[in-house]
């Protein structure tokens, strides 16, 4: 993080919603003329996700969609009803359930193609297929490698394939996207700016003539996106990288309109990129503080998530409490050791 720059910069002291309410399932709110605001529900403690439509020429392109489940199917039929909609091509923003999920029905449906991140695009098909360093096994071995209590462990290694669960047949055939690329759709031109922690390689979308930023889920309102530490990158530091990825968004201007997958519309980029950087310091200090004993990932749990977690939180939370202790071990300030129980212990330098 450039402190010096944040600290130059003004900021506004909240943020500004200029939409109270969101869409109802199966309806839209227009953002701007051409750019529609859609609204999935999900069945998760973050029950939902907004995706967009932007007019393009004599159809419209579909940004991100939703869980492959049979009330999104039907939320996306009452749409096309509504619009008559002629679809010309599907973005994904990057690979998760709730982003790509109806990918496959949709472009199938249509007969057009997903446009997306290469990365992404290979990490759905790996997520999909439990391959290339995924599955439930392999993720139960890192977080027991890292102190995870074996009763959660049996409850992980019961959940099976969820990403498989929430999406349909990922796409056989794409067009790749690229950083900083342009894409033109309709009247408009939208920038490609990559984001790295959350997901491989995140593909956020800026239009300056609409003053729009689609943001996925690198820049959210109201939560801090989960950045985990997963099987096949054991040792990733997907926190710096995150961080690092969030400050490009600092160049855009501070009118921008961010349009986030979960929360409101919102403007105030600039104060939301200060707060995320506050929020992950303030919880680095106290892992810091944590390990002046020796400690695992499943120790830090309670500090990084202060109430009761689920199977499907626990998942999440795990990855996330490795991925902020190997921050600090690959900044020098812990020291990982490797008992003779196999277990990862961080203890704070001396």
């Amino acid at each position: 993080m450039n402190t010096a720059a944040v600290a130059a910069r003004p900021a506004a002291a909240v943020l500004d919603f200029p939409f109270a309410t969101p869409p109802a399932l199966g309806e839209f709110t227009v953002v701007r003329p051409g750019c529609l605001w859609l609204r999935m529900p999900l069945p998760f403690a973050l029950d939902h996700i907004n995706l967009w439509m932007l007019e393009d020429g004599d159809g419209w392109t579909i940004v991100d969609c939703g869980l492959n489940a049979p009330v999104t199917r039907e939320a996306w039929d009452r749409i096309f009803n509504t619009l008559g909609a002629h679809i010309k091509r599907v973005i994904i923003t990057h690979c998760h359930p709730d982003h790509l999920g109806l990918a496959g029905w949709l472009t199938r449906r249509f007969g057009v193609m997903m446009w997306a991140a290469q990365a992404e695009y290979l990490a759905g098909h790996a997520m999909y297929s439990d391959s290339a360093g995924h599955g439930t096994d392999l993720s139960v071995e890192l977080f027991a490698a890292h102190g995870l209590s074996a009763s959660r462990q049996a409850g992980l290694s019961q959940r099976g394939n969820s990403y498989r669960a929430g999406v349909e047949e990922p796409p056989i055939h794409y067009r790749r996207i690229f950083a900083q690329e342009q894409i033109t759709v309709g009247a408009h031109r939208w920038r490609v700016i990559p984001g790295f922690g959350h997901s491989p390689e995140h593909a956020a979308l800026y239009c300056d003539t609409l003053d729009l930023l689609i943001s996925g889920d690198m820049l959210l309102p109201k939560i801090s996106t989960n950045v985990g530490v997963w099987a096949l990158e054991p040792e990733s530091d997907p926190v710096g990288l995150f961080l690092e990825s969030i400050d490009l968004f600092a160049a855009l201007p501070a009118s921008t309109l961010v349009l986030p997958s979960h929360g409101l519309p919102f403007r105030g980029i600039h104060a939301r990129i200060d707060q995320l950087h506050r929020h992950h310091q303030e919880r680095l200090d106290e892992v810091l503080e944590r390990c002046a004993q020796p400690a695992t990932a499943f120790d830090m749990l309670d500090i990084l998530f202060r109430r009761e977690l689920d199977v499907h939180q626990t998942f999440f939370a795990m990855g996330e409490s490795i991925a902020h202790l190997n921050y600090l071990w690959h900044r020098g300030a812990l020291i990982r050791d490797q008992g003779t129980d196999g277990i990862y212990r961080f203890r704070r330098k001396t």
